[in-house]
């Protein structure tokens, strides 16, 4: 009897130590601190480097020097060309980001809420983009743009690129998660699809356009390749074709420095103001199936 009763015992189990909580989350954070320093270290470097007299490029006279100037800034913003380069990046990145949120909200509302013949064989297939190399599609897109005097032009900078699948697929996304009840209510007191979609669809998602405007603005931004194919002549390059351009001029390592970080301004601005909307948009859009 006795040796049933020993052979049933069930062992005790093993309390492994642990650190305390304050330990591992200040681990934690001292660990995730040390990656955003290494990830900053090139922007750091980039404006220390702006702000150093010329010649200064050693890593002595880069962090630990108490000269400053901003000479590399006005010498680079009295330069025409860079105006007229900062003006280009302006005007094809805003105008692309008010007519993608445009046309991306409209077919995401029509995806997410209408129903149609086809749709969702339309959605994937509009998707299944997404899968397509833009270099594949690069050279008949040109000779399209060429043949319709679009070459040299904003028009032609602009709207090859405002088709954008990413974008409709988080529109899309993110408006079903609306109530079918509003949009029902508003049909019921006579409301039209424009008064529908102009007052109830797009005040509800101004998280998602708000998101999807910071991604469209920085993706114009910093494009490259199309503008320095379209854009033939100086006054019509971007920012950054233009940048390309300086280097072939050997101007100095602190100038470069200086005209990177005015190209690098506005980004770091926009994504300031409304980051906070990003983490809210996509856990929302990456909940709804």
């Amino acid at each position: 009897m006795q040796a049933t009763m020993h052979e049933t015992q069930v062992p005790a189990t093993r309390v492994v130590p642990t650190a305390p909580r304050w330990v591992r989350t200040g681990l934690r954070h001292l660990l995730m601190g040390a990656i955003a320093v290494v990830m900053a270290m090139p922007f750091v470097a980039m404006v220390l480097l702006a702000i150093r007299p010329e010649g200064t490029t050693s890593l002595s006279g880069m962090f630990f020097s108490t000269e400053f100037t901003l000479d590399h800034f006005r010498a680079n913003l009295q330069n025409d060309s860079m105006v007229r380069w900062i003006l280009n990046s302006f005007i094809y990145a805003f105008v692309s980001v008010v007519l993608v949120l445009l046309l991306c909200s409209m077919a995401g509302y029509a995806f997410a809420k209408k129903r149609f013949f086809g749709r969702d064989q339309i959605f994937w297939t509009f998707i299944a983009m997404l899968v397509v190399p833009g270099q594949v599609t690069l050279v008949p897109l040109f000779i399209l743009i060429v043949q319709l005097d679009g070459a040299n032009t904003y028009w032609g900078l602009i709207v090859p690129t405002i088709a954008n699948a990413q974008g409709v697929f988080l529109m899309r996304q993110y408006i079903k998660g609306i109530p079918d009840e509003l949009i029902e209510a508003a049909k019921i007191d006579g409301a039209s699809e424009a008064r529908i979609f102009l007052q109830i669809i797009l005040p509800l998602t101004v998280p998602v356009l708000a998101t999807l405007g910071i991604f469209v603005f920085l993706w114009h931004w910093n494009d490259f390749l199309w503008p320095l194919i379209v854009a033939q002549s100086g006054d019509m390059m971007t920012l950054t074709v233009g940048l390309s351009t300086l280097q072939s001029l050997v101007p100095s390592t602190n100038s470069m420095m200086a005209a990177a970080a005015i190209s690098f301004a506005p980004s770091l601005v926009i994504f300031i103001i409304f980051q906070r909307f990003i983490v809210q948009s996509i856990a929302v859009t990456g909940i709804k199936g």
